[in-house]
C-alpha cells in the first residue's frame, strides 16, 4: 500500500478537526524541514525514527540488455532508521 501526501493530509484533517489545506500544509512543512534538515545533521523524531544523507559511491553499471558498461556518479540518498519502538509495535 503506498500513501500520497494527500491521503496523509485528509486523515490528519480528519483526527485533528482541521481544514484540510492546513494539514497539507503541515504535511508539506515536514517533508520541507526533513529535506533541508538532514543536508546539515541526522533528523531524529522521537518514537518514529531518524533520517539521515548517505553518499553512495561512484560504481560501474551494466546495460542488462546490451551489455554495455557505464559510470553511475556519486549520489546523496536519503536514509530512513525506523526506531525501536515502531518495530515492537509492527512485530
Amino acid at each position: 500500500m503506498s500513501l500520497k501526501k494527500s491521503d496523509i493530509a485528509k486523515n490528519i484533517s480528519s483526527k485533528a478537526s482541521i481544514s484540510g489545506s492546513a494539514s497539507k500544509e503541515l504535511v508539506d512543512s515536514f517533508i520541507d524541514i526533513i529535506k533541508s534538515k538532514s543536508n546539515e545533521q541526522d533528523v531524529k523524531v522521537a518514537n518514529f525514527g531518524t533520517f539521515s544523507n548517505k553518499v553512495t559511491p561512484q560504481r560501474t553499471g551494466r546495460n542488462p540488455k546490451t551489455g554495455e558498461e557505464y559510470i553511475i556518479t556519486e549520489r546523496v540518498k536519503l536514509n530512513f532508521i525506523v526506531s525501536n519502538k515502531v518495530k515492537d509495535q509492527l512485530n
